[in-house]
C-alpha cells in the first residue's frame, strides 16, 4: 500500500474500526454485508456461523470505515469455542465504535446484558452505539419499546448513548447508521484504497461459502462441526478458463456425513451445486468443485488441527 494516495484525505476524514456485537443472529453479518455493499461474510440460520474476523470497507467521502466482523462472544464449550472468544475479545479492545445489535422483535434479555458486560470488560473506553436490527420484523411499537430499552440499558454508562433502528435487508436508515458511526470516529487518514472491500484472503473466502452452503437449511445439529479447507486451486489444462478447486470438508462424526450427504447424496450435490455458483460470482470465471467429505473425531478439541485452520 503506498503512502502517497492517502496524502489526499480530506480536511476533517475520519476513519477507524468498528465491530457489531449481539447475540447470535442478531443480523450482524447481514449488516456487515450490506454496509459493505457487496457480500463479504456468509449468513445462515444458525447462530454462530462467523469464524474468522473479517474486515470489510464502507468508503464515504468524508470517511473510510472498516466494518470487523467477529465471531459472536458465547459461553465457550470447546477449544475453539475458546480460541474465538479470545479472538473476539482482543478485537473489542482494539476497536473505535462497537455497534451493539439487538433484533426489534426479541426482548433484551440476559444474554444481551451479558455481552455488553464483557465488552465493557474490555473495552472500558470504546463508545458503544445501539442499533435496533431488523427493523422490517417489529411492529411500530415494538421498535419504539426496542430503542426506549435500549437507550436506558446504554445511557447508564454513557449520558450520551445513541440508538438507532436499521433494516440491513430492505436497506433503510444504513446511511444514518454510516453518519452515526462516522461521527464518533476519530479524525484520521484512510487505512486502505478506495477500491478495497475487504481484506479477506479469496481462499478463505471460497472455503467460507462453502461452509455457508453445507449450513444453508440445517437445524442446530452442525454448524459447528462444518470446517472446510482448500487443498489446492489450479487452473484445468484441458478446459482453459476453469479454475480446479480442490477442497475438504471435515465433520466430527458419521453420522454427520450422513446429513450432509442426504438421501441418495442429493443434499452433498446440492451443496456443492450452490457453492460453485457463489465461488463464480466471487471469481467471476468458469469453476470446477470437487469436494470431499472427511470425518475428523472431534476436531474442535484439537490443537495441532485447529492450528492448522487457522485458529
Amino acid at each position: 500500500m503506498n503512502s502517497h494516495s492517502f496524502l489526499d484525505t480530506p480536511e476533517g476524514f475520519r476513519s477507524g474500526f468498528v465491530s457489531f456485537v449481539g447475540r447470535p443472529n442478531t443480523g450482524k453479518s447481514t449488516l456487515t454485508n450490506a454496509l459493505v455493499g457487496q457480500k463479504i461474510a456468509i449468513t445462515a440460520d444458525q447462530p454462530e456461523t462467523t469464524r474468522h474476523t473479517i474486515r470489510g470497507l464502507v468508503h464515504r467521502d468524508d470517511c473510510q470505515i472498516v466494518v470487523v466482523d467477529t465471531p459472536g462472544l458465547h459461553r465457550p464449550r470447546t477449544l475453539l469455542g475458546e480460541r474465538l472468544n479470545a479472538v473476539v475479545k482482543e478485537t473489542y479492545a482494539d476497536v473505535d465504535v462497537i455497534g451493539l445489535t439487538i433484533p426489534a422483535d426479541e426482548k433484551i434479555g440476559p444474554g444481551d446484558r451479558w455481552i455488553l458486560e464483557n465488552v465493557r470488560q474490555v473495552a472500558p473506553k470504546t463508545k458503544i452505539i445501539g442499533i435496533v436490527t431488523k427493523l422490517d420484523k417489529g411492529t411500530r411499537d415494538q421498535v419504539g419499546a426496542q430503542l426506549l430499552e435500549l437507550h436506558q440499558l446504554l445511557s447508564s454508562h454513557d449520558e450520551d448513548a445513541v440508538v438507532i433502528p436499521v433494516s440491513a435487508v430492505e436497506q433503510v436508515q444504513l446511511e444514518e447508521l454510516v453518519g452515526v458511526i462516522r461521527d464518533a470516529l476519530p479524525e484520521g487518514p484512510k487505512f486502505y484504497p478506495d477500491d478495497h472491500v475487504t481484506d479477506e484472503d479469496v481462499e478463505k473466502r471460497i472455503a467460507e461459502l462453502i461452509r455457508e452452503a453445507a449450513l444453508a437449511g440445517l437445524k442446530d445439529e452442525l454448524p459447528h462441526s462444518v470446517a472446510v479447507d482448500i487443498d489446492e486451486m489450479l487452473p484445468d489444462e484441458d478446459r482453459p478458463g476453469v479454475l480446479n478447486i480442490h477442497a475438504i470438508m471435515y465433520l466430527e462424526r458419521p453420522g454427520q456425513q450422513r446429513i450432509i450427504e442426504g438421501k441418495d447424496g442429493r443434499r452433498f450435490r446440492r451443496i456443492v451445486g450452490n457453492a460453485r455458483k457463489e465461488i463464480m460470482a466471487l471469481l467471476g470465471q468458469n469453476v470446477y468443485l470437487d469436494l470431499r467429505i472427511k470425518v475428523l473425531k472431534n476436531w474442535q478439541s484439537d490443537p495441532k488441527f485447529l492450528g492448522r485452520l487457522g485458529f
